[in-house]
């Protein structure tokens, strides 16, 4: 994709002055992100600096879901960075083009959104985003503001300004196209609404994933078209989920969501392997990774879903949560607040328990459990799929590594 920067008359700079935007540029930069122009960027830090008036920055979030994970909180993270640095940040709720359905990394159309599933998810985007930015700090938006307002024309302008083929750049249309996979005339108002919201913001710097490149880059052309300087574009890459493969997603069953109880997400932090501990500490903290390094991995995962636990909920909750994973896993105990059941049956198969209390998916999961070792009954390992509890008054049952459930036995006489 072409980027020719504007040109302009270069101005000397304090040596001084551009020595203070080098360390700004060198802390936003950290966790592998790439700049486009850097010296763009260098150029804006310079000159905020100089002149006193901060940047504006803008991260937009489709309402998409209700709910965040630690995936989303990469970019925010970075956002922080900037309001630290003393810059004006621009959370960007998408709540008209989620509408749309953002393409971005989909093998086919997305399902669109109704305004009431929008408005009903965006409504707690703001009280979560703010556990990470300081909430004096930050101007939260919402794109409907002016697309509510924009005629069909007006669309039809914005249209123009992007040729077919620039859009089948995008990988995943170019992958759609050359498969004969259908491609919605709509999904191409996507990118185009996105770089039109860099115009309404005169943002300075966007920030994106990796996966919205393209949309990022086309708020460049957008804004030079509208004579405005465009804004340096700074993509982060993807935080994989705890499976340590593919990225973080709750359609994949792999996020740490920031709602999550810090029990969950405790024991979630935990699981993970040692190298994707490291990438969680270089996307998500401001630690020094080479102290990380020289800790035992099991110390450092401790550390990090403390600090993590306490970002999203407290620092009591952390040190609870920690309490009963020692508890539970390092001591081998049982935990103190474990759902409990009754039954009327003096006896009840293990993999009817199992799949009617979702410690287990299905019957045929439940059988797959207990073959390879993952259920106890009151802590002796159960490997045979017959296996009927039967003779005890209460049992408690584990299955996997953090499930438990106690059952109480109370034949009906």
């Amino acid at each position: 994709m072409s980027d020719t920067p504007i040109k302009t008359e270069p101005k000397a700079i304090d040596p001084k002055i551009m020595e203070q935007a080098r360390v700004q540029f060198e802390q936003i930069a950290r966790g592998g992100v790439e700049i486009i122009p850097a010296d763009e960027l260098l150029q804006k830090l310079a000159r905020s600096i100089e002149s006193g008036k901060p940047l504006r920055v803008k991260l937009g979030v489709d309402p998409s879901t209700a709910d965040l994970h630690l995936g989303h909180t990469v970019v925010l993270q970075k956002l922080k960075v900037f309001q630290d640095l003393g810059h004006q940040v621009l959370f960007l709720i998408g709540d008209f083009t989620a509408q749309i359905g953002d393409p971005t990394g989909k093998s086919e159309t997305r399902k669109q959104l109704s305004r009431e599933e929008v408005q009903r998810n965006a409504k707690t985007y703001a009280d979560q985003v703010l556990k990470i930015l300081h909430p004096s700090k930050t101007q939260i938006v919402f794109n409907s503001q002016w697309t509510d307002t924009l005629k069909i024309q007006d669309v039809i302008r914005l249209a123009s300004q992007v040729t077919v083929a620039r859009m089948l750049e995008r990988d995943d249309f170019q992958k759609r196209y050359s498969t004969q996979q259908p491609i919605a005339l709509h999904e191409f108002l996507y990118p185009i609404m996105q770089a039109f919201d860099s115009v309404q913001l005169r943002a300075d710097v966007e920030l994106g994933g990796t996966d919205q490149r393209f949309n990022v880059l086309l708020g460049r052309d957008f804004q030079k078209a509208a004579g405005q300087e465009p804004q340096v574009v700074i993509v982060s890459p993807l935080l994989e989920g705890t499976d340590g493969v593919a990225k973080m997603s709750k359609s994949l069953g792999n996020a740490i969501g920031i709602l999550e109880t810090p029990k969950e997400m405790f024991g979630k932090v935990m699981s993970i392997s040692d190298k994707l501990m490291l990438r969680f500490y270089e996307f998500l903290t401001e630690r020094d990774l080479e102290a990380v390094k020289a800790m035992h991995p099991k110390e450092a995962k401790v550390k990090l879903a403390v600090e993590l636990i306490s970002r999203f909920h407290s620092s009591e909750a952390a040190e609870e949560a920690a309490a009963e994973f020692d508890l539970v896993f390092s001591r081998k105990e049982i935990p103190s607040d474990i759902p409990t059941v009754q039954s009327a049956m003096a006896q009840i198969p293990l993999t009817k328990l199992l799949a009617e209390n979702e410690m287990a998916a299905s019957l045929s999961e439940a059988r797959r459990l207990i073959v390879q070792g993952g259920v106890t009954v009151n802590g002796v390992k159960i490997t045979d799929t017959a296996y009927v509890i039967e003779g005890v008054t209460e049992a408690i049952v584990k299955a996997g590594k953090r499930r438990y459930l106690k059952i109480l036995f109370s034949p009906a006489k």
